[in-house]
């Protein structure tokens, strides 16, 4: 039975999704008043209402506890005039909004690592198989520290590049920011030398994954403490044959679910993407 004291449910990817999300808040019968929800990133882009979404989540104060993700970060470089938005990432009303300074200036101050009660980490690709959690915490901070601050701009605009692929404690700069960055929001798989490879989205049990490892298969000992939640993959579809790691994206913007999962009883809810996703 759930409890009484307040339930903590944990959302995939929302990426503009703002009427699945309702609804699965709804089947959750989800009470901001008490209960806490956390949004694995990707709360915006290539779904149909990104700007009524990031306004419903941050309407919600403190009961809404997302972590940033690859989109979320392009929105905020497409903002400052780093990126340029695409079409299809549908991001115009979002940008061109009353409030669009407002609602981007909250987004880069939300965190890239939340631990829950010491017992869940949550983030929005994974955490790097060569850190700790409580590693990862730390320069989850660090890189935080640079979004929240005025060199945001400057760190942003020298953060699109896959290298430095392979973490070492004595990276510096830009490099040390961008592998922090990647390795929270852009990570899959990995190489065989523990080298972070972007190129493959697939699922692990396809023929082009063959010679890849996904992150969470190759994990640090530190992490046997924690349930590892995330999003970002949509082709597993939920699927990690691990108990202790939770994978979210079930692919909602591209007209599958929307899925959370509540820590309290370990139960799954999903709800089906909408005909305006289904394209």
């Amino acid at each position: 039975m759930p409890s009484t004291k307040g339930e903590r449910y944990f959302v995939g990817d929302l990426q503009g999704c703002l009427d699945e999300f309702r609804q699965l808040l709804d089947t959750m019968t989800f009470d901001p008043a008490k209960d806490k929800v956390y949004l694995c990133g990707d709360l915006v882009a290539r779904g149909p209402k990104s700007l009524e979404t990031l306004r419903f989540v941050r309407s919600l104060g403190k009961a809404a506890k997302p972590v940033l993700g690859n989109h979320d970060l392009h929105l905020i470089a497409t903002h400052f005039g780093i990126r340029k938005a695409k079409p299809s990432d549908k991001l115009d009303a979002l940008l061109n909004a009353p409030d669009a300074d407002e609602l981007i200036d909250w987004l880069r101050h939300q965190p890239l690592m939340r631990v829950i009660k010491k017992q869940v980490a949550l983030t929005h690709a994974g955490i790097y198989p060569g850190w700790s959690v409580k590693q990862a915490k730390a320069l989850a901070k660090e890189a935080q520290a640079i979004l929240r601050s005025d060199q945001c701009h400057q760190y942003m605009t020298n953060m699109y590049d896959n290298q430095p692929d392979i973490w070492q404690d004595t990276l510096k700069g830009y490099e040390r920011f961008r592998f922090i960055i990647n390795s929270f929001s852009r990570m899959r798989f990995c190489q065989s030398n523990g080298a972070l490879e972007f190129a493959t989205k697939c699922a692990p049990n396809r023929p082009e994954a063959k010679s890849l490892t996904p992150w969470f298969e190759s994990p640090h000992p530190d992490w046997q403490r924690y349930t590892l939640v995330f999003g970002h993959w949509a082709s597993l579809m939920g699927n990690t044959n691990r108990q202790e790691i939770v994978a979210l994206d079930t692919g909602c913007v591209w007209g599958n679910q929307l899925t959370a999962w509540r820590l309290s009883d370990n139960q799954i809810f999903s709800v089906g993407a909408k005909a305006a996703n289904k394209s």
